[in-house]
């Protein structure tokens, strides 16, 4: 495995994005555990959206969706579903954004996809096509955000450990949207990452044909 957090200086000039933001999105970001006092402003939830909504997904669906949780009664709602070991960094986070898949999706495909008018049709009819869809793609975005979260100078915590059941239920009951992962948000404290866990180096990942 490889433990190097940088590509090799021969292979820098073939990256259009400069250093700098192969550092702060990929090479020497970390998952953050612990967050500063410091407020996430309306703005910089706006700015993290504004980006990552750009970002590819099949045919344009787009089913992904967003909570920011950021209140104390919010943050009281959502620790009821958050996995014991997850509470305290969620519940020291400025911010917490449920992602979450929309269910009914296909109604928004006319306009993001006008290219294909038949596809609302399709997905509608197809109950095993939408839902495969949704997933996939949703997954997707939720890969996208972490990364818009960076790009917006914020650390993200992503979590899995929760309790989507409960956590939809307690936001979601119309049972519209469905919760795909949390991650926390905020400016990072000075206790905030642990030490890197190496990586699959190209040769054990890629394989060419």
């Amino acid at each position: 495995m490889s433990d190097s957090t940088l590509a090799p200086d021969t292979q820098q000039d073939l990256y259009a994005l400069c250093s700098e933001g192969q550092k702060l999105l990929f090479s020497e970001a970390k998952t953050a555990y612990d967050f500063s006092d410091e407020p996430v402003g309306d703005d910089r939830l706006q700015a993290i959206y504004e980006l990552f909504k750009w970002a590819p997904t099949s045919a344009n669906i787009n089913p992904l969706r967003i909570l920011y949780v950021r209140t104390e009664a919010g943050k009281q709602r959502l620790l009821t579903g958050v996995a014991k070991p997850n509470q305290e960094q969620t519940a020291g986070a400025p911010v917490t954004a449920v992602l979450a898949a929309d269910t009914q999706y296909p109604e928004y495909v006319p306009f993001l996809a006008p290219s294909n008018p038949q596809l609302r049709e399709m997905l509608e009819a197809n109950q095993q096509l939408r839902e495969s869809q949704m997933d996939f793609n949703a997954v997707l975005q939720a890969g996208y955000f972490v990364l818009a979260v960076r790009a917006a100078g914020l650390a993200a915590g992503p979590m899995k450990g929760f309790n989507a059941q409960a956590v939809d239920q307690e936001f979601f009951p119309d049972g519209r949207w469905k919760s795909v992962l949390l991650v926390n948000i905020g400016f990072p404290s000075a206790t905030a990452f642990r030490d890197r866990l190496p990586r699959p180096s190209y040769d054990q990942a890629v394989q060419l044909a």
